[in-house]
């Protein structure tokens, strides 16, 4: 079977306070803010950022409300890392497969991520306890 992941796309971080976590990742690490957007459904304010010509790309996810999933995650876990995201090149296949292997997703359709990317989740609990987000982005690679 032809894989259906391109490649890794990203690594989420949940923070508390998305302007402390750029201003550190910029002045630290030298990353550059790439995008930036609020996600109502999904309910972060989040910030992708980056190296000049690297395609992996780390997220910064901010919770909008104390009932949002990132709020939650860092009331029980702490600031830190998330997820992992991979990039697909069609998200409901992708979920199909991981389904196919026993492997529960979060979502039954696709949901809106970043920059209208098509999104689904694989339970931490069936992959080793990490989060993997499957990304199809809106555009061509």
């Amino acid at each position: 079977m032809e894989s259906l992941i391109i490649r890794i796309d990203h690594v989420g971080i949940a923070v508390p306070d998305l302007a402390a976590a750029i201003e550190f990742h910029e002045r630290v690490l030298g990353l550059q803010v790439l995008h930036e957007e609020t996600n109502d459904e999904q309910g972060v304010h989040e910030a992708m950022l980056g190296l000049p010509g690297d395609t992996v790309r780390i997220q910064l996810l901010a919770p909008l409300t104390p009932e949002s999933a990132i709020a939650r995650f860092i009331d029980r876990s702490g600031p830190g890392l998330q997820q992992l995201a991979y990039t697909v090149t069609d998200v409901r296949k992708a979920a199909d497969h991981f389904r196919a292997q026993g492997i529960r997703m979060l979502y039954d359709e696709p949901k809106r991520g970043t920059e209208n990317s098509q999104i689904n989740f694989a339970h931490p609990k069936d992959c080793g306890g990490v989060l993997i987000e499957l990304v199809e982005p809106a555009a061509a690679l």
